[in-house]
Protein backbone atom coordinates (compact mmCIF):
# COMPACT_ATOMS: atom_id res chain seq x y z
CA UNK A 1 0.00 0.00 0.00
CA UNK A 2 1.20 3.72 -0.62
CA UNK A 3 0.10 6.54 1.68
CA UNK A 4 0.48 10.04 1.03
CA UNK A 5 2.21 12.68 3.25
CA UNK A 6 2.11 16.35 3.55
CA UNK A 7 2.75 19.36 5.36
CA UNK A 8 0.47 21.50 6.82
CA UNK A 9 1.84 24.25 4.39
CA UNK A 10 -1.42 22.34 1.96
CA UNK A 11 -3.66 24.44 3.91
CA UNK A 12 -5.19 20.61 4.19
CA UNK A 13 -6.80 21.15 7.81
CA UNK A 14 -7.17 17.63 10.15
CA UNK A 15 -11.07 16.63 9.15
CA UNK A 16 -9.93 17.35 5.72
CA UNK A 17 -7.06 15.00 6.17
CA UNK A 18 -9.00 12.52 7.13
CA UNK A 19 -11.95 12.53 4.83
CA UNK A 20 -9.08 12.65 1.97
CA UNK A 21 -7.21 9.24 3.75
CA UNK A 22 -3.89 11.32 4.17
CA UNK A 23 -1.42 11.91 6.60
CA UNK A 24 -0.79 16.14 7.38
CA UNK A 25 1.96 16.83 9.27
CA UNK A 26 1.49 20.47 11.35
CA UNK A 27 3.36 23.28 11.00
CA UNK A 28 3.96 25.22 14.60
CA UNK A 29 2.62 28.31 14.96
CA UNK A 30 3.11 30.95 17.55
CA UNK A 31 1.34 33.93 18.73
CA UNK A 32 3.49 35.18 21.56
CA UNK A 33 4.13 32.66 23.98
CA UNK A 34 1.00 31.15 22.57
CA UNK A 35 1.86 27.79 20.67
CA UNK A 36 -0.27 25.46 18.63
CA UNK A 37 -0.68 22.96 15.77
CA UNK A 38 -1.45 24.68 12.37
CA UNK A 39 -4.80 23.09 11.07
CA UNK A 40 -5.39 20.56 14.20
CA UNK A 41 -5.37 23.06 17.30
CA UNK A 42 -5.81 26.07 15.65
CA UNK A 43 -8.63 26.34 12.90
CA UNK A 44 -8.13 28.19 9.82
CA UNK A 45 -10.78 30.13 11.12
CA UNK A 46 -9.13 31.03 14.35
CA UNK A 47 -6.02 31.82 12.71
CA UNK A 48 -7.50 34.64 11.04
CA UNK A 49 -9.33 36.00 14.33
CA UNK A 50 -5.99 35.78 16.01
CA UNK A 51 -4.01 37.48 13.16
CA UNK A 52 -6.87 40.42 13.14
CA UNK A 53 -6.37 41.09 16.41
CA UNK A 54 -2.73 40.56 16.74
CA UNK A 55 -0.27 43.60 16.48
CA UNK A 56 3.05 41.18 15.75
CA UNK A 57 3.15 39.27 12.98
CA UNK A 58 2.62 35.17 14.33
CA UNK A 59 5.93 32.59 13.55
CA UNK A 60 6.06 29.34 11.94
CA UNK A 61 8.48 26.99 12.74
CA UNK A 62 9.70 24.48 9.93
CA UNK A 63 8.89 20.58 10.82
CA UNK A 64 12.48 19.63 11.45
CA UNK A 65 13.82 15.51 10.56
CA UNK A 66 13.08 13.95 14.05
CA UNK A 67 9.39 14.44 13.59
CA UNK A 68 9.31 13.78 9.60
CA UNK A 69 11.32 10.43 10.90
CA UNK A 70 8.67 9.69 13.43
CA UNK A 71 5.89 9.62 11.06
CA UNK A 72 7.72 7.54 8.66
CA UNK A 73 8.50 5.14 11.29
CA UNK A 74 4.83 4.89 12.02
CA UNK A 75 3.56 4.84 8.40
CA UNK A 76 5.71 2.21 7.48
CA UNK A 77 5.97 -0.01 9.99
CA UNK A 78 3.45 -2.30 8.63
CA UNK A 79 5.63 -2.71 5.06
CA UNK A 80 3.68 0.40 3.52
CA UNK A 81 5.39 2.96 1.17
CA UNK A 82 5.15 6.88 1.52
CA UNK A 83 4.80 9.32 -0.64
CA UNK A 84 5.95 12.71 0.98
CA UNK A 85 4.77 16.11 -0.75
CA UNK A 86 6.62 19.05 1.03
CA UNK A 87 6.13 22.88 0.84
CA UNK A 88 8.77 24.58 -1.43
CA UNK A 89 12.01 24.41 -0.90
CA UNK A 90 12.55 28.07 -1.89
CA UNK A 91 10.11 28.90 1.27
CA UNK A 92 11.16 26.44 3.99
CA UNK A 93 14.16 24.24 5.10
CA UNK A 94 10.96 21.73 5.70
CA UNK A 95 11.61 19.94 2.70
CA UNK A 96 15.32 19.33 3.25
CA UNK A 97 14.35 18.06 6.76
CA UNK A 98 11.87 15.74 5.17
CA UNK A 99 14.66 14.56 2.84
CA UNK A 100 17.40 13.67 5.05
CA UNK A 101 14.70 11.88 7.67
CA UNK A 102 13.46 9.39 4.73
CA UNK A 103 17.12 8.56 3.75
CA UNK A 104 16.35 6.38 7.03
CA UNK A 105 13.55 4.42 4.83
CA UNK A 106 15.49 4.08 1.84
CA UNK A 107 13.00 2.55 -1.08
CA UNK A 108 10.06 3.09 1.38
CA UNK A 109 9.94 7.06 2.22
CA UNK A 110 10.09 8.81 -1.17
CA UNK A 111 9.78 13.20 -0.84
CA UNK A 112 8.63 14.95 -3.39
CA UNK A 113 9.57 19.06 -3.54
CA UNK A 114 5.97 20.60 -4.67
CA UNK A 115 7.75 23.85 -5.44
CA UNK A 116 4.50 25.39 -4.30
CA UNK A 117 2.65 26.03 -1.43
CA UNK A 118 -1.18 26.90 0.38
CA UNK A 119 -3.56 25.76 -2.41
CA UNK A 120 -0.77 25.12 -5.23
CA UNK A 121 0.37 22.79 -3.06
CA UNK A 122 -2.75 21.24 -1.90
CA UNK A 123 -4.15 20.66 -5.79
CA UNK A 124 -0.35 18.43 -5.99
CA UNK A 125 -1.55 16.60 -3.05
CA UNK A 126 -5.08 15.93 -4.56
CA UNK A 127 -3.44 14.60 -7.72
CA UNK A 128 -1.11 12.38 -5.37
CA UNK A 129 -4.09 10.92 -3.64
CA UNK A 130 -6.03 10.42 -7.13
CA UNK A 131 -2.85 8.46 -8.64
CA UNK A 132 -2.87 6.52 -5.50
CA UNK A 133 -6.59 5.09 -5.87
CA UNK A 134 -5.76 4.03 -9.72
CA UNK A 135 -4.52 1.20 -7.73
CA UNK A 136 -1.70 0.41 -10.93
CA UNK A 137 1.12 2.67 -9.93
CA UNK A 138 4.33 2.09 -7.88
CA UNK A 139 5.62 4.67 -5.53
CA UNK A 140 8.20 5.23 -7.85
CA UNK A 141 5.74 6.12 -10.82
CA UNK A 142 3.87 8.34 -8.70
CA UNK A 143 6.93 10.66 -7.78
CA UNK A 144 7.45 10.45 -11.56
CA UNK A 145 3.99 12.13 -12.35
CA UNK A 146 4.21 14.22 -9.42
CA UNK A 147 7.91 15.52 -10.35
CA UNK A 148 6.33 15.82 -14.36
CA UNK A 149 3.25 17.47 -13.84
CA UNK A 150 3.74 20.41 -10.93
CA UNK A 151 5.62 22.28 -13.21
CA UNK A 152 1.76 23.29 -14.83
CA UNK A 153 0.86 24.03 -11.31
CA UNK A 154 0.10 27.96 -11.36
CA UNK A 155 -1.31 29.59 -7.98
CA UNK A 156 -2.12 33.53 -8.27
CA UNK A 157 -3.78 35.55 -5.77
CA UNK A 158 -4.93 38.80 -5.57
CA UNK A 159 -4.32 40.81 -1.79
CA UNK A 160 -6.81 42.93 -0.62
CA UNK A 161 -4.11 44.78 1.87
CA UNK A 162 -0.14 45.48 1.83
CA UNK A 163 -0.16 45.55 5.75
CA UNK A 164 1.20 42.14 6.16
CA UNK A 165 3.39 41.98 3.20
CA UNK A 166 4.81 44.86 5.55
CA UNK A 167 4.56 43.44 8.78
CA UNK A 168 6.72 40.67 7.44
CA UNK A 169 9.15 43.34 5.90
CA UNK A 170 8.24 41.80 2.02
CA UNK A 171 8.17 45.73 1.28
CA UNK A 172 8.60 48.89 2.53
CA UNK A 173 6.21 51.12 4.78
CA UNK A 174 6.46 53.81 2.33
CA UNK A 175 5.52 51.64 -0.50
CA UNK A 176 2.91 49.99 1.65
CA UNK A 177 1.01 53.02 2.50
CA UNK A 178 1.26 54.97 -0.37
CA UNK A 179 -0.45 51.73 -2.46
CA UNK A 180 -3.36 51.80 0.39
CA UNK A 181 -3.42 54.95 -0.37
CA UNK A 182 -4.01 54.13 -3.63
CA UNK A 183 -6.15 51.27 -3.55
CA UNK A 184 -3.66 49.38 -5.69
CA UNK A 185 -4.34 45.35 -5.23
CA UNK A 186 -1.12 43.60 -5.59
CA UNK A 187 -1.56 40.08 -7.99
CA UNK A 188 1.21 37.40 -6.51
CA UNK A 189 2.45 33.99 -7.62
CA UNK A 190 4.69 31.43 -7.09
CA UNK A 191 7.22 30.96 -9.67
CA UNK A 192 9.90 28.46 -9.51
CA UNK A 193 8.76 27.89 -6.16
CA UNK A 194 9.25 31.55 -4.20
CA UNK A 195 6.77 34.13 -3.99
CA UNK A 196 6.64 37.02 -6.84
CA UNK A 197 4.77 40.31 -7.46
CA UNK A 198 3.23 39.50 -10.71
CA UNK A 199 0.51 42.68 -11.21
CA UNK A 200 -0.62 45.38 -9.65
CA UNK A 201 -4.35 46.90 -9.96
CA UNK A 202 -6.33 50.03 -8.76
CA UNK A 203 -8.94 48.38 -6.82
CA UNK A 204 -10.73 44.96 -6.51
CA UNK A 205 -12.72 44.77 -10.00
CA UNK A 206 -9.86 45.63 -11.27
CA UNK A 207 -7.39 43.20 -9.31
CA UNK A 208 -10.14 40.44 -9.90
CA UNK A 209 -9.51 40.75 -13.71
CA UNK A 210 -6.12 40.97 -13.83
CA UNK A 211 -6.47 37.57 -12.48
CA UNK A 212 -8.46 36.15 -14.86
CA UNK A 213 -6.22 37.51 -17.92
CA UNK A 214 -3.03 36.03 -15.76
CA UNK A 215 -5.61 32.39 -15.59
CA UNK A 216 -5.74 33.07 -19.64
CA UNK A 217 -1.87 34.26 -19.91
CA UNK A 218 -0.63 30.92 -18.30
CA UNK A 219 -3.06 28.63 -21.14
CA UNK A 220 -6.69 28.19 -18.94
CA UNK A 221 -7.35 25.58 -16.38
CA UNK A 222 -6.43 22.23 -17.49
CA UNK A 223 -10.04 20.72 -15.65
CA UNK A 224 -9.21 17.11 -16.36
CA UNK A 225 -6.96 17.76 -13.92
CA UNK A 226 -7.12 19.35 -9.85
CA UNK A 227 -8.10 22.94 -9.19
CA UNK A 228 -8.89 24.49 -6.29
CA UNK A 229 -10.14 28.33 -4.80
CA UNK A 230 -8.71 29.66 -1.96
CA UNK A 231 -9.87 32.85 0.33
CA UNK A 232 -7.90 34.34 3.23
CA UNK A 233 -10.06 36.00 6.51
CA UNK A 234 -13.36 35.75 7.92
CA UNK A 235 -15.63 36.26 5.36
CA UNK A 236 -15.63 34.11 1.68
CA UNK A 237 -17.88 37.00 0.49
CA UNK A 238 -14.83 38.56 -1.97
CA UNK A 239 -14.54 35.04 -3.12
CA UNK A 240 -17.72 34.51 -4.43
CA UNK A 241 -17.94 37.53 -5.49
CA UNK A 242 -15.16 36.62 -8.10
CA UNK A 243 -16.84 33.33 -8.73
CA UNK A 244 -19.85 35.12 -10.25
CA UNK A 245 -17.57 37.83 -12.17
CA UNK A 246 -15.37 35.62 -13.15
CA UNK A 247 -17.58 33.01 -14.98
CA UNK A 248 -16.46 33.09 -18.52
CA UNK A 249 -13.56 30.50 -16.94
CA UNK A 250 -15.96 27.99 -15.35
CA UNK A 251 -19.22 28.22 -17.63
CA UNK A 252 -19.82 24.89 -19.39
CA UNK A 253 -16.81 23.32 -18.35
CA UNK A 254 -16.93 22.55 -14.68
CA UNK A 255 -20.53 22.40 -11.64
CA UNK A 256 -18.00 22.37 -9.19
CA UNK A 257 -15.68 25.34 -7.69
CA UNK A 258 -14.35 23.58 -4.72
CA UNK A 259 -12.79 26.28 -2.24
CA UNK A 260 -11.18 26.47 0.89
CA UNK A 261 -10.15 28.85 3.89
CA UNK A 262 -6.20 29.73 3.41
CA UNK A 263 -3.85 28.82 6.55
CA UNK A 264 -1.17 30.34 8.21
CA UNK A 265 2.12 29.58 6.17
CA UNK A 266 0.50 31.74 3.50
CA UNK A 267 -2.18 33.41 5.50
CA UNK A 268 -0.01 35.41 8.09
CA UNK A 269 2.06 37.22 4.88
CA UNK A 270 -1.39 38.24 2.82
CA UNK A 271 -3.15 39.03 5.71
CA UNK A 272 -7.52 38.75 5.06
CA UNK A 273 -9.43 39.42 2.13
CA UNK A 274 -6.82 37.84 -0.34
CA UNK A 275 -8.54 35.73 -3.08
CA UNK A 276 -6.62 32.68 -4.79
CA UNK A 277 -7.24 30.26 -7.54
CA UNK A 278 -4.85 27.23 -8.58
CA UNK A 279 -4.57 25.11 -11.22
CA UNK A 280 -2.99 22.54 -13.55
CA UNK A 281 -2.35 24.63 -16.72
CA UNK A 282 -3.18 23.37 -20.24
Amino acid sequence: MIKILADSGCDIEESQAAALGITVVPFTVRFGSEEYLDGFTLSHEQFFEKLVESSELPQTSQINEFTFESYFKKLTSDGDQVVAITISSQLSGTHSCAVKAAKKFAGKVFVVDSLNACIGQRILVDYAVRLVKQGNLTAEQIVAELNAKKEKIQLLAVLDTLKYLRKGGRISSVAAVAGEMLSIKPVISVVGGAVKLVGKAMGSKKGNNLLNQLVTKCGGIDFSMPYVLGYSGLSDAFLKKYIVDSQALWKGKTEEIPYYLIGSTIGTHVGPGAIAVAFFAN
